[in-house]
C-alpha cells in the first residue's frame, strides 16, 4: 500500500511541475512545438479563424452560444482534471494493473513490439489500433443507457463550432483512458508516439466540430498537407528542403485522392449528423461514431448522411430540461434528478 501512496504523491508532484512548465516554458529539454498547452491554444485559434474566414452556417454568432463554457471544458477536461486526479489515479491504477499481472505469471504485456519498427510504422499502427478502439468505445457510450447519461454532456451542444470537441463529461477521460490502455499496451507504444498521434486526432477532431466548409479539393489537400508534415517529422535526416518535397508530395497524393476522402476521413458534414436531435428508427442509438476516420462507419453499416445537414436541429430528447452549466453537467449522470430519455426513447424518428 505504501508504495501505491508514493505513487500517487509523485504523480501529482510530477504532473504539478509538468503543467507549470508547460505555462511558463520552464524547460530546455524539448522544442516549443511539442508544448502541448500553447500547441492546444494554437490549434484552437487556427480553427476559430477558419470558422470566421469560411463558415459554413454563416447566421451563427461567431461567439456561438455556449462558445466559452466549451472554452472553460478545454482547460478543464484537457489539464484541470488531470492535476486534481485523473493523473495520479491513473498512475496508481496502472500499477495495481501491472502487479496484479505478475501475481499470476504475466510480466509482459506486449504481443506486438512496435518500436523496433521504422517511426512511420509504429505511428500507423498505433493511430489505427487507437481509432479502432475509440470508435467501439463510442459506440459503447451511445449504447449503454449508464454511459449514455455521462456522453449527453457532449451531445448537449446545440450550435456547433470547433470548441464543442472539447465539451465531454470527465467520466469519458475515464472510460476512454481504460479501456484503451490494454490494446496500446500490447502493442508497446510510447509516449511520444502517443503524443504525436495525440496531435493529429486533436487537429481532425477540432475539425469535424467547426462550422466551417471546404470543398473536397481543398479537404484533399489539407490532410495531405497534414499527414504530410507528420511524415516530414518521422523522417529524422530530412532536410528543410526535404521536408518541402514530403510535404508537397502528401499534399498532391491528397488532391487526387480528394474524390473519397470522405470516405476515409471524418468531416463537419458527416459529424453533424452525429449530433441531429431526430435519428433515423434503424439507427437509434446513434449513427456517424467515427472520431477520426470515417471508414469504420462505412464498414459496419453506421453511416448516415441523407442530406445536407446544416441547419438539421442538435442535442437530444428532453434536452430542454438538461443542465446548461458547467456545475450541473460536472455531476450529470450520477443524480435521477439529471437523468432524462435515451435517444431510442424519442418517438419522432426519421423514417430511413
Amino acid at each position: 500500500m505504501s508504495n501505491y501512496l508514493q505513487t500517487l504523491k509523485d504523480a501529482y508532484a510530477g504532473y504539478y511541475n509538468f503543467l507549470v512548465n508547460e505555462i511558463t516554458l520552464s524547460y530546455d529539454y524539448k522544442p516549443l512545438w511539442q508544448n502541448y498547452f500553447y500547441l492546444l491554444i494554437l490549434i484552437s485559434v487556427i480553427f476559430f479563424g477558419l470558422e470566421l474566414l469560411t463558415p459554413w452556417r454563416k447566421n451563427q454568432a461567431k461567439f456561438r452560444k455556449d462558445f466559452w463554457l466549451d472554452a472553460f471544458y478545454m482547460f478543464f477536461n484537457f489539464f484541470i482534471f488531470s492535476l486534481i486526479i485523473f493523473h495520479a489515479a491513473s498512475d496508481v491504477i496502472v500499477n495495481i494493473f501491472t502487479d496484479g499481472l505478475a501475481a499470476i505469471g504475466i510480466t509482459n504485456l506486449l504481443a506486438l513490439e512496435v518500436q523496433a519498427l521504422p517511426i512511420w510504422a509504429h505511428l500507423v499502427i498505433g493511430f489505427l489500433v487507437r481509432d479502432f478502439v475509440q470508435w467501439w468505445i463510442h459506440r459503447l457510450l451511445h449504447k449503454s443507457p449508464f454511459l449514455w447519461e455521462f456522453h449527453k454532456v457532449h451531445h448537449s451542444v446545440e450550435e456547433m463550432g470547433f470548441a464543442a470537441h472539447l465539451r465531454y463529461h470527465w467520466m469519458e477521460n475515464v472510460v476512454y483512458k481504460t479501456l484503451e490502455y490494454l490494446p496500446l499496451a500490447l502493442i508497446g507504444i510510447g509516449l511520444n508516439d502517443f503524443f504525436i498521434i495525440h496531435i493529429f486526432t486533436l487537429i481532425v477532431g477540432h475539425y469535424n466540430h467547426a462550422n466551417a466548409k471546404f470543398p473536397e479539393w481543398v479537404k484533399g489537400i489539407g490532410f495531405g498537407t497534414l499527414i504530410g508534415l507528420f511524415t516530414a517529422f518521422c523522417a529524422v535526416e530530412a532536410s528543410g528542403f526535404g521536408i518541402i518535397i514530403i510535404v508537397g508530395i502528401s499534399a498532391l497524393i491528397g488532391l487526387l485522392i480528394s474524390p473519397v476522402i470522405k470516405y476515409i476521413f471524418n468531416s463537419p458534414e458527416m459529424h453533424i449528423w452525429h449530433h441531429a436531435y431526430e435519428l433515423p428508427k434503424d439507427k437509434s442509438t446513434g449513427v456517424n461514431f467515427g472520431l477520426t476516420l470515417s471508414c469504420w462507419d462505412y464498414i459496419f453499416g453506421t453511416n448516415h448522411i441523407p442530406h445536407d445537414g446544416r441547419d438539421i436541429r442538435l442535442g437530444f430528447p428532453g434536452i430542454e430540461a438538461f443542465p446548461e452549466n458547467f456545475g450541473g453537467q460536472l455531476i450529470q449522470g450520477w443524480t435521477p434528478a439529471t437523468t432524462t430519455k435515451t435517444h431510442s426513447d424519442h418517438s419522432e424518428t426519421l423514417d430511413n
